[in-house]
Protein backbone atom coordinates (compact mmCIF):
# COMPACT_ATOMS: atom_id res chain seq x y z
CA UNK A 1 0.00 0.00 0.00
CA UNK A 2 2.53 2.28 0.92
CA UNK A 3 5.09 3.55 -1.71
CA UNK A 4 7.20 5.66 0.55
CA UNK A 5 7.27 9.31 2.10
CA UNK A 6 5.97 11.78 -0.05
CA UNK A 7 6.59 14.75 2.62
CA UNK A 8 7.57 15.74 5.83
CA UNK A 9 6.34 19.29 7.11
CA UNK A 10 8.19 21.54 9.85
CA UNK A 11 7.29 24.57 11.14
CA UNK A 12 9.69 27.04 11.86
CA UNK A 13 10.15 30.48 14.47
CA UNK A 14 12.30 32.11 12.17
CA UNK A 15 11.51 31.60 8.33
CA UNK A 16 14.36 33.45 6.48
CA UNK A 17 17.02 31.97 8.73
CA UNK A 18 15.49 28.22 8.66
CA UNK A 19 15.12 28.76 4.43
CA UNK A 20 18.91 29.56 4.85
CA UNK A 21 19.65 26.25 6.66
CA UNK A 22 17.43 23.82 4.50
CA UNK A 23 18.49 25.10 1.47
CA UNK A 24 22.17 26.54 1.28
CA UNK A 25 23.72 24.62 4.34
CA UNK A 26 21.86 21.44 3.10
CA UNK A 27 21.29 22.01 -0.16
CA UNK A 28 17.53 21.26 -0.58
CA UNK A 29 16.31 22.35 -4.15
CA UNK A 30 13.11 25.16 -4.15
CA UNK A 31 9.91 23.37 -5.58
CA UNK A 32 7.91 26.64 -4.88
CA UNK A 33 7.65 29.31 -2.31
CA UNK A 34 4.52 30.84 -1.14
CA UNK A 35 3.16 33.62 1.18
CA UNK A 36 -0.51 32.97 2.19
CA UNK A 37 -1.21 36.39 3.11
CA UNK A 38 -4.99 34.79 4.59
CA UNK A 39 -2.89 33.18 7.55
CA UNK A 40 -0.14 35.59 7.31
CA UNK A 41 2.73 32.66 6.75
CA UNK A 42 4.75 31.16 4.28
CA UNK A 43 4.91 27.69 2.82
CA UNK A 44 8.16 26.43 1.04
CA UNK A 45 8.27 22.92 -0.85
CA UNK A 46 11.79 22.01 -0.73
CA UNK A 47 12.89 18.54 -2.54
CA UNK A 48 15.52 15.65 -1.76
CA UNK A 49 17.24 13.95 -4.49
CA UNK A 50 15.51 11.35 -4.12
CA UNK A 51 12.32 13.18 -4.86
CA UNK A 52 10.98 12.76 -1.31
CA UNK A 53 9.90 16.31 -0.12
CA UNK A 54 10.25 18.57 3.17
CA UNK A 55 7.31 21.59 3.75
CA UNK A 56 8.63 24.70 5.57
CA UNK A 57 5.87 26.51 7.30
CA UNK A 58 5.93 29.78 9.05
CA UNK A 59 3.03 31.03 11.59
CA UNK A 60 3.05 34.00 13.65
CA UNK A 61 3.25 32.68 17.01
CA UNK A 62 3.09 29.13 16.99
CA UNK A 63 3.93 27.43 20.27
CA UNK A 64 7.48 25.58 21.03
CA UNK A 65 7.69 22.20 21.07
CA UNK A 66 9.23 20.30 24.22
CA UNK A 67 11.32 18.11 22.40
CA UNK A 68 13.36 15.22 24.56
CA UNK A 69 14.87 12.53 23.33
CA UNK A 70 12.67 9.81 24.63
CA UNK A 71 9.26 11.66 24.63
CA UNK A 72 6.44 10.17 22.59
CA UNK A 73 5.89 11.23 19.26
CA UNK A 74 8.28 11.67 15.70
CA UNK A 75 11.96 11.42 17.53
CA UNK A 76 13.87 12.32 14.72
CA UNK A 77 14.19 12.83 11.07
CA UNK A 78 16.70 10.90 9.05
CA UNK A 79 18.65 11.86 6.08
CA UNK A 80 20.67 9.25 3.91
CA UNK A 81 24.59 11.23 3.04
CA UNK A 82 27.68 9.25 1.20
CA UNK A 83 29.84 10.13 3.87
CA UNK A 84 28.75 11.00 7.25
CA UNK A 85 32.29 12.48 8.04
CA UNK A 86 32.32 14.43 4.94
CA UNK A 87 29.04 15.64 6.23
CA UNK A 88 29.80 16.61 9.43
CA UNK A 89 32.81 19.09 8.28
CA UNK A 90 30.50 20.69 5.84
CA UNK A 91 28.04 20.83 8.50
CA UNK A 92 30.99 22.06 11.06
CA UNK A 93 32.48 24.39 8.53
CA UNK A 94 29.18 26.09 8.46
CA UNK A 95 28.50 26.80 12.43
CA UNK A 96 26.56 23.35 12.83
CA UNK A 97 27.80 21.43 16.22
CA UNK A 98 27.09 17.60 15.24
CA UNK A 99 27.39 15.36 17.75
CA UNK A 100 30.14 12.93 18.11
CA UNK A 101 30.04 10.01 14.78
CA UNK A 102 28.34 6.77 16.02
CA UNK A 103 28.24 3.40 14.37
CA UNK A 104 24.84 1.55 14.25
CA UNK A 105 25.79 -1.69 16.30
CA UNK A 106 23.52 -3.62 13.94
CA UNK A 107 24.39 -2.52 10.68
CA UNK A 108 27.78 -1.31 11.53
CA UNK A 109 26.83 2.30 9.82
CA UNK A 110 28.36 5.35 10.38
CA UNK A 111 25.52 8.09 12.09
CA UNK A 112 25.06 11.43 14.05
CA UNK A 113 22.72 14.20 14.95
CA UNK A 114 22.66 17.53 14.60
CA UNK A 115 19.43 20.10 15.17
CA UNK A 116 18.09 22.47 12.49
CA UNK A 117 17.76 26.37 13.85
CA UNK A 118 14.49 25.30 15.54
CA UNK A 119 15.95 22.54 17.71
CA UNK A 120 14.18 19.59 15.36
CA UNK A 121 16.87 16.78 15.82
CA UNK A 122 17.99 16.02 12.62
CA UNK A 123 20.35 12.42 12.05
CA UNK A 124 22.80 11.86 9.06
CA UNK A 125 22.84 7.77 8.44
CA UNK A 126 25.52 6.57 5.89
CA UNK A 127 24.18 4.24 3.12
Amino acid sequence: MLLGIHHIAVICHDYQRSKHFYCEILGLDVIAEHYRQARNSWKLDLQLPDGSQLELFSFPDAPTRPSFPEAQGLRHLAFRVVSVSDAVTWLTSHGINCEPIRIDAYTGKQFTFFNDPDNLPLELYEI
